[in-house]
Formats: structure tokens, C-alpha cells, sequence
């Protein structure tokens, strides 16, 4: 099982009309299908006024892959939404596309476009970032240096997890594992072999964000 793959960066909502029908997409991360149904639900239950809300979700783990169109026409809603997050790679997603009928029918081309665009206007909204093996480092580092230290992290594709503050300052941070033995070349030389990182193991998690 591949893991490069997507995730949205947060939970968005975007909106537009459509012929007088209203479509509000709402995009959000989840790890399981028990997160993805209760997502679900809770915009069911917000929008209960409105005449459909179609869903999909998609998940990593298992390859599970599931949409529904709530009344609309077979094919013309959860489907279509799917495809925007197959085509783009992101996994991990449960998306909610809310229509309040405005009286004109689009028929089933208009739908399916309606449908896709307000998935792939509510997951622009979210963002998206590549799932990452990130090496964990504990890097004590004297208060004259701790600037410094920073920046090399930056430099480095790095996140700052927590600094603790006493007779030095000891800072957990994380670094693209590819970008791991870079930065500690680049710190022995920094601290003139006088810092060497302690490694706490590696974590799957997302990068920044990607356009």
C-alpha cells in the first residue's frame, strides 16, 4: 500500500448557486468511517431543511471508498464528488455537498458538475498536504545558539514540537526523514560539534500545506 498520498489540510466550506439551487460543500479530515458517518450526520442534522445532502468519503487504511446521492439521480452526486479527491489524491476525507433546490432542473450533466465543483471548491478551501515520514529529534541547545537553532529548522523543512526552558534549552522537533542527516551535519557545524541530536523515532504525518 502506497504511502504518498493527501489529506485536507483542515476542515472548509465553500458556496455558490447554481440556476437558483444553492450548493454548500463542506470538506473535513477523518481517520475512520465511524468519523466519517457522524461527520455526516451532523450536517444532515444542521441542514435537515435542505432537499439533499449527497456525501463520500474516502480512507487510506483498507482502501475503503464509499458515496451516497440522498435522492439524487444514480451517478449524478456522490460519484462525481468522489472523483475530485481520486483525481487529486487525497484520501482521508469526508466530503458533504448540501443542495437547497432553487425550482429549476439541471439535469443529470448540470448535477454532476454542480456536485464537482462544490467538492473541488470545498476541498481548494481546505488545502491539502502529502503524508510525510517525519524523523523526531530532542536537541539540547545553549540560549546564544537557540536563535540560530530555529532557523536551521526552517532551513530545513523542520516543525518545532516544544522547547523547555532551564540550564539550556532542550527543543523537540521534527524533520522530513530524507532532510534529517542534512540538519544534523548542519547543527554539528553550527555548535562546533558540540551538539549532537538525540532521535525519539518517526511519525506519518502531514507536511505543509500544498497548492
Amino acid at each position: 500500500m502506497s504511502e504518498t498520498y493527501f489529506v485536507p489540510c483542515a476542515e472548509a466550506e465553500s458556496e455558490f448557486t447554481e440556476k437558483r439551487s444553492r450548493f454548500i460543500g463542506r470538506v473535513c479530515r477523518v481517520e475512520t468511517e465511524a468519523e466519517a458517518r457522524a461527520y455526516i450526520e451532523k450536517i444532515k442534522k444542521q441542514h435537515y431543511d435542505a432537499r439533499h445532502n449527497c456525501w463520500c468519503y474516502i480512507l487510506h487504511e483498507g482502501n475503503v471508498v464509499r458515496y451516497g446521492d440522498d435522492g439524487e439521480p444514480q451517478g449524478t452526486a456522490g460519484q462525481p464528488m468522489l472523483n475530485v479527491f481520486q483525481r487529486e489524491g487525497v484520501e482521508n476525507a469526508v466530503c458533504v455537498v448540501t443542495r437547497y433546490f432553487g425550482g429549476v432542473l439541471l439535469g443529470a450533466g448540470g448535477l454532476t458538475r454542480a456536485y464537482a465543483k462544490s467538492a473541488k471548491d470545498a476541498l481548494d478551501a481546505a488545502g491539502k498536504a502529502r503524508m510525510t515520514r517525519w524523523t523526531r529529534l530532542l536537541v539540547h541547545v545553549p540560549y546564544p545558539l537557540f536563535e540560530r537553532l530555529g532557523r536551521l529548522i526552517d532551513a530545513h523543512g523542520g516543525v518545532t514540537e516544544g522547547s523547555d526552558y532551564g540550564a539550556d534549552v532542550a527543543v523537540t522537533l521534527r524533520l522530513p526523514r530524507e532532510r534529517a542527516e542534512a540538519f544534523s551535519e548542519a547543527l554539528t557545524e553550527l555548535s562546533g560539534g558540540g551538539i549532537i541530536p538525540e532521535t525519539l523515532g518517526e511519525v506519518f504525518l502531514p507536511g505543509n500545506r500544498e497548492e
